[in-house]
């Protein structure tokens, strides 16, 4: 599918996408699901991160999350939850689409991180290492 602007793509990969709000996150995590966090290391370093997020920069998303790829880190599982968060919520959607797309269960935080930090949530300063667990 080809799309005229940005803005329609996002559009596109929202429809039938779950966003979740920073406490519905939290309560799906104490589910068993797991926060993806996406975001570079610099914009970590700027904004914190959440405890018991996975860092895995967009790049290597699909690779590092699918169960059937050479590259997967050892959470990656098919019935596993995932809620991507980015800065805002706008990458994260893109991302999240792009797992659904692979058959995975992926959600998004709307409003990222920063949303997150609004709702007072707990955050704690980066940068954790990429592909490692943030400690709480």
């Amino acid at each position: 599918m080809i799309f005229g602007s940005v803005d329609e793509m996002l559009e596109a990969a929202r429809e039938g996408l779950t966003r979740l709000a920073p406490d519905e996150a939290a309560e799906a995590v104490a589910s068993g699901a797991l926060i993806v966090d996406i975001r570079p290391e610099w914009q970590r370093r700027e904004l914190g991160e959440i405890p018991g997020s996975l860092v895995v920069e967009r790049n290597h998303l699909e690779w590092r999350l699918h169960p059937g790829s050479d590259a997967r880190l050892p959470q990656a599982d098919t019935r596993r939850r995932w809620i991507i968060v980015c800065t805002e919520g706008y990458t994260s959607s893109l991302a999240a689409h792009s797992l659904r797309s692979l058959g995975l269960d992926a959600a998004d935080i709307a409003g990222g991180i920063v949303a997150w930090r609004e709702a007072g949530l707990p955050v704690v300063a980066g940068p954790t290492a990429i592909e490692q667990i943030v400690a709480g």
